[in-house]
């Protein structure tokens, strides 16, 4: 029997690998974007999504809580909805960080780029150092990645909280009139783009066996984490309105409030928080998709050299190689322009999605007998749902990914009949 990573994972260390998982690269840009489409009224977006995002968290922090492991929420899908819809639900979330890992690594390399006007080959070859950092660290063990995302945490909220306090003085009352300038409509069409902001709940889920105290930790974490996510995102939505910041340039709002507060000092303080945001999404994601290869090839649906361990540290060694050999493909993708940078983010919404909708409808099937948690489930399954209503086009890749295990399951039946015959 396999031995498992040690149980390393405290309440602070816990809050942070959630806080790295969800505040990605979208604050940067997001809430410039939303008030340009939706005005002033985007407040209303950021603070319907705070509510509603919380029972997503709940979800799975409940499910993590009854069911540690490192299947996360392919294994309470296995527990509700049987083996085959648990693996397929385990191959779209460990699919969607080989490209989402990639893009976040050139998402944040590219904002410290622009703020130290570095040359353009510097965002590649940073990129590529933030993943080989977060793969060695995980490699290392949650011990040391956990302390490194505690630092990593706190440096990206105290460059934003600094940010943000610094444009007080420039927030005028004037710029939320009118409050609803593009009319009722486009608080709608906003909250598809916030949405995306309050992804990575399900991260941790593949992290969850390796908590010290999972019974209680689990939900202390998740609350703690999206109080702290909805008031820094409504906080910093605030300022970009407040400045009229995202009337400049939206999709750069952020940057403008840092330097209106704090002059030049601004714009390379937050394109040092870009690079660690995108870090801290990169660490947790890493952690979860290893560990996952790992039980899905102890659970005979992988390759078996997935599934092997560090003997010194016991961490998902195969896992972690088979991610670098994915990073390397992708980057070599956008390196000689192959695919572009917008179709890889667009590609792995479908399956991110389609990770909660299985979750979610987990939580269901098994909180049944328990009221509380049930509503909480459907609720989210709800919004999830009509989510995945927008993914459009991108609904390709589960599709694709479905086709390759299909032919992988006919191919292998097909050497054993070759083999008996």
């Amino acid at each position: 029997m396999k031995q498992l990573p040690k149980a390393s994972i405290h309440l602070p260390q816990a809050i942070a690998l959630y806080v790295g998982a969800v505040l990605g690269a979208g604050i940067l840009i997001v809430p410039g974007l939303a008030a340009d489409i939706a005005g002033p009224a985007s407040l209303i977006d950021w603070l319907f999504l705070m509510i509603f995002v919380l029972p997503l968290a709940l979800c799975m922090a409940y499910l993590s809580e009854r069911y540690p492991g490192s299947g996360g929420v392919s294994y309470f899908v296995t527990k509700a909805l049987g083996k085959r819809m648990g693996i397929i639900t385990g191959w779209f979330f460990l699919m969607s960080v080989p490209i989402g890992a990639p893009v976040a690594a050139l998402t944040g390399a590219s904002y410290l780029s622009a703020a130290f006007r570095l040359p353009g080959n510097m965002t590649v070859v940073t990129a590529c150092l933030v993943l080989l950092f977060a793969l060695l660290l995980n490699y290392f063990g949650m011990t040391l990645a956990g302390s490194v995302q505690v630092i990593v945490v706190a440096g990206i909220l105290s460059i934003l909280g600094l940010a943000i306090v610094s444009s007080v003085s420039h927030i005028d009352i004037d710029q939320f009139k009118p409050f609803m300038p593009q009319g009722v409509l486009s608080i709608g069409k906003a909250s598809t783009l916030l949405f995306w902001c309050f992804i990575g709940w399900e991260a941790v889920a593949n992290l969850s066996g390796e908590f010290v105290h999972p019974e209680k930790d689990v939900r202390r974490a998740t609350v703690i984490s999206a109080f702290i996510l909805g008031g820094i995102y409504f906080l910093t939505a605030f300022a970009v309105i407040g400045t009229g910041s995202y009337r400049e340039q939206s999709e750069a709002a952020l940057v403008n409030v840092a330097e209106k507060g704090l002059g030049w000092v601004g714009a390379d303080l937050i394109g040092i928080a870009g690079l660690l945001i995108c870090l801290a999404t990169v660490i947790t994601y890493v952690g979860a998709a290893s560990r996952l290869a790992c039980s899905l090839s102890d659970h005979g649906e992988a390759w078996k050299w997935l599934g092997r361990r560090s003997v010194k540290f016991q961490t998902p060694l195969g896992g972690l190689l088979f991610l670098f050999a994915c990073f390397v493909c992708i980057i070599f993708l956008y390196t000689f322009r192959l695919i572009s940078l917008t179709t890889l983010i667009q590609l792995p919404n479908a399956t991110f999605l389609l990770n909660y909708i299985g979750g979610c409808a987990a939580g269901i099937v098994l909180f049944r007998k328990e009221k509380k948690k049930r509503l909480i489930s459907m609720v989210s399954l709800i919004v999830t749902l009509i989510m995945f209503l927008f993914v459009g086009w991108a609904a390709v890749y589960p599709l694709a990914i479905i086709l390759a295990m299909t032919f992988g399951k006919m191919a292998v039946k097909l050497k054993a009949f070759l083999s008996h015959h």
